[in-house]
């Protein structure tokens, strides 16, 4: 599929995260803070590796494989990968002990602490050092190969389709943020289907899908942006709330509503289903 449309048909929105800035993605907020500690990832759809770049960074990830069918995108995320490494602070700043915050004060104040602290440490530096200085090179990989920013790499690929080289090692985690309407419209109840069992086939037993569907009144203004998705959407019998059933027959285990996150048109429910 191409790669450079002037129609974002795919979903594929560039500069997408200019509209919804952020240090910390209120999506992943809504998980629990060790969700992602240690865990093989893979984000579906990831645009410019904002997402991706925040798990691998400040979650605690082993290792963070980002995916987008966008070769521009993918491009954009490697830059972004290096403009996070840029802005965050020093491994020997005094900040660094995120952990250090009293057991005395209660849970949520710790959190809050500890979230702040994370915050700090991520965005350490101003992003105009990077506008004047240009971007830190990445340092070699040495043993240091689960920490970021070598622990998170990107790939382009229709991955509803085509398998990636990292797909032969099961993942823990696989998400699927705003890209539920764009490959449902693009390949019908066969390729939402196709996509379910592929992040079944991909997890490892016990895994979790991390899924944020996308309303079924949003595929209207989507399906105007192009002809194919017009008559695509035509045929369409499956509706969002029908994902839960085809995942939990698929073999994920029932559904648990995390909330939802986001403002304005961005404000979506966040699901996980565990793979059983």
């Amino acid at each position: 599929m191409p790669s450079n449309v002037a129609v974002p048909v795919y979903g594929n929105y560039h500069g997408y995260y200019s509209k919804r800035p952020f240090i910390r993605d209120h999506r992943l907020a809504l998980l629990p803070t060790s969700f992602f500690s240690e865990k093989r990832v893979l984000d579906v759809g990831c645009n410019e590796g904002w997402v991706t770049c925040e798990i691998g960074q400040s979650w605690g990830a082993q290792r963070v494989i980002g995916v987008d069918i966008d070769d521009t995108l993918i491009r954009a995320a490697w830059k972004r990968r290096r403009t996070v490494w840029s802005l965050q602070a020093p491994d020997d700043h005094s900040t660094c002990d995120v952990d250090g915050v009293s057991d005395a004060e209660p849970p949520t104040k710790r959190r809050r602490k500890s979230t702040e602290k994370e915050d700090e440490l991520a965005d350490y530096f101003p992003a105009s050092c990077e506008h004047v200085h240009g971007p830190l090179p990445i340092p070699p990989q040495t043993d240091k190969k689960h920490v970021f920013p070598h622990n998170v790499s990107f790939r382009t690929a229709d991955w509803v389709q085509d398998e990636i080289p990292e797909d032969d090692t099961p993942y823990d985690v696989v998400l699927a943020f705003s890209i539920s309407k764009w490959i449902h419209l693009n390949s019908g109840d066969a390729g939402i289907t196709k996509f379910f069992n592929r992040v079944h086939n991909v997890l490892k037993p016990g895994g979790a899908f991390v899924l944020e569907p996308q309303d079924w009144d949003t595929y209207a203004k989507a399906k105007r942006m192009d002809e194919t998705l017009k008559e695509n959407a035509k045929s369409l019998k499956l509706l969002p709330e029908d994902f839960e059933t085809i995942l939990q027959s698929i073999g994920f285990g029932p559904v648990q509503h995390l909330g939802s996150a986001g403002e304005g048109g961005f404000h979506r429910p966040v699901d996980l289903y565990i793979k059983l």
